[in-house]
């Protein structure tokens, strides 16, 4: 599987991504610069990663400016066509405001840029344990939208404690009920705030981010899920 980091300015976590996927996962990844609106090097079995940072400094809202990016229209037109694209972080908020994944990222509950170690739980039931960073990263949708997520599966992370409890205690950003991740009804487009780029080093103390791209998308995962276990 190869992968593509999209490099926009501000992006602050393109190098993150691309040294976790080529050094601690072993796959092959090409950074793209926001104004090549080529991807005909990827297939569909391949993956566009859209990487955290503050593109384009945050002006307007975070990824707003960055969802007018030339690559854009080639990301959005690959997903389309069934191509796998992940939004880590900014690059959540992007794919929100490109209407490839639904509803809002918020400013925090409590109004504070938020820089932590945080557990997860994923759609499988396990529990990990993933770095977050972000001051606008408070997931929101209307209920309509949030009950079809969950009935039909799409939510595929929430913020748990370390015992995997789901707890407003654990729900670091006051997202609507502890969203941490989502996928689109395809399920071939991903967004999640957290950042497990950050923990697939063991230099780093924490692997747990290397299971959480396994199950996305390098082994049976989490994507196919039909179901979320609370």
């Amino acid at each position: 599987m190869k992968f593509g980091v999209v490099v926009f300015p501000g992006s602050n976590c393109d190098r993150d991504v691309h040294d976790a996927l080529v050094h601690d996962l072993k796959q092959e990844c090409i950074m793209l610069w926001h104004k090549n609106e080529d991807l005909s090097q990827f297939t569909l079995d391949d993956c566009i990663v859209l990487p955290g940072g503050f593109s384009y400094g945050d002006y307007l809202r975070t990824g707003a400016i960055a969802r007018f990016s030339p690559i854009m229209k080639s990301v959005v037109e690959f997903a389309k066509r069934g191509g796998k694209v992940l939004g880590i972080c900014n690059g959540f908020q992007i794919l929100c405001e490109a209407h490839l994944l639904p509803g809002a990222l918020l400013r925090n509950e409590e109004q504070k840029f938020i820089c932590r170690n945080i557990f997860i739980k994923d759609a499988d039931g396990d529990v990990l344990k993933i770095p977050i960073a972000h001051g606008e990263g408070r997931y929101y949708a209307n209920e309509e939208t949030v009950n079809e997520l969950e009935e039909n599966g799409r939510v595929l992370l929430h913020y748990c404690d370390e015992n995997g409890n789901i707890t407003p205690e654990a729900n670091h950003n006051g997202s609507v009920r502890n969203i941490a991740g989502i996928c689109n009804k395809e399920r071939n487009v991903f967004g999640m705030m957290p950042h497990p780029e950050r923990a697939c080093s063991a230099a780093l103390g924490n692997t747990d981010g290397r299971k959480l791209f396994n199950k996305l998308f390098l082994t049976a995962n989490i994507a196919t899920a039909s179901t979320v276990h609370n």
